[in-house]
């Protein structure tokens, strides 16, 4: 699940992307313009320095976010962009642009499945293109399109399970800038076009408006994801199991709760979190979204 943002980006849970030069303009009314030999220079006003806002991660949640600026092409904020956390449903996009750039817009059936799986975050839907797609073999190939370094595909015991792809903030930035600035045309529109029509309730029942749609103003495009809030049981911990992590660390038995998209026309948001184990989809919901409005203000 994810969202669209105006003029500054966030990774990690924020993405914002722009793409125009802007006309020359005037100097603004105030301003200090050049003066003519001999004459007298204004004596410069002094300013305060902008205060920058400190963002703090609420004990016991892991966090990784960072905000981008496509037009001034500069990182505004960002907090443990390389941190890996399973994707649950961002992957989703990964699935569509990978499908869209093999076969084009799809048809009938598909060309649904695939609109409701970027509106309402569809397992069903997802589930089909990751099988049709290959399974792994999608992340590896949208992996090395994008030049994701953090990426990688579920773990090998559990190859069906899309939502265990891992990802980082500066991932899903790379993702996002990707969509806006480099993917065709048809394909961009299309995808983000189903981004700016994301339904409150997914087709879970949950309601997956936390986060960017309840702490950043409007006009947004997002992406959200959750897992290990019921849906999914956690993996109990059994003596003599024990195995050394030998892929990318991905929090099993804790739920995560991202919120990402694209702000207005020059941003992009990324907020990835884990949460306590036992935490509530009440609570989570509300501490991501106080997290992203925070995040955003430090932004903006």
């Amino acid at each position: 699940m994810i969202s669209l943002v105006a003029r500054v980006g966030l990774a990690v849970g924020l993405l914002v992307v722009c793409g125009c030069d802007g006309d020359a303009k005037k100097p603004a009314a105030g301003s200090v313009t050049p003066s003519a030999p001999g004459s007298v220079e204004p004596t410069p006003t002094k300013s305060k320095a902008p205060v920058k806002r400190v963002v703090k991660v609420p004990s016991g949640v892991m966090a990784g976010y960072v905000v981008f600026d496509r037009e001034a092409r500069k990182v505004l904020v960002q907090h443990d962009v390389h941190q890996t956390f399973r994707s649950a449903s961002v992957v989703k996009i990964l699935l569509a642009l990978d499908y869209l750039e093999r076969r084009g817009k799809p048809e009938g059936s598909e060309l649904e499945l695939m609109r409701v799986m970027l509106r309402s975050s569809d397992d069903h839907a997802a589930t089909h293109f990751w099988a049709e797609g290959g399974k792994g073999a999608i992340i590896e190939r949208m992996a090395r399109k994008l030049g994701l370094t953090e990426t990688a595909p579920p773990p090998a015991d559990k190859p069906g399970f899309w939502g265990y792809t891992a990802l980082s903030a500066a991932d899903v930035l790379k993702t996002y800038r990707y969509l806006v600035e480099r993917a065709p045309g048809e394909d961009r529109e299309f995808v983000v076009g189903q981004l700016k029509r994301a339904t409150q309730c997914g087709t879970d029942h949950f309601d997956q408006f936390f986060g960017i749609p309840r702490a950043v103003p409007k006009p947004w495009a997002i992406k959200q994801g959750w897992s290990g809030f019921g849906d999914v049981p956690a993996e109990a911990c059994r003596e003599g199991t024990f195995r050394p992590v030998s892929g990318p660390f991905l929090g099993l038995g804790r739920p995560v709760l991202h919120t990402t998209g694209l702000l207005g026309d020059n941003k992009i948001m990324v907020l990835l979190t884990l949460h306590p184990a036992g935490s509530t989809y009440a609570e989570a919901s509300k501490t991501i979204t106080k997290l992203a409005g925070e995040i955003y203000r430090a932004s903006s």
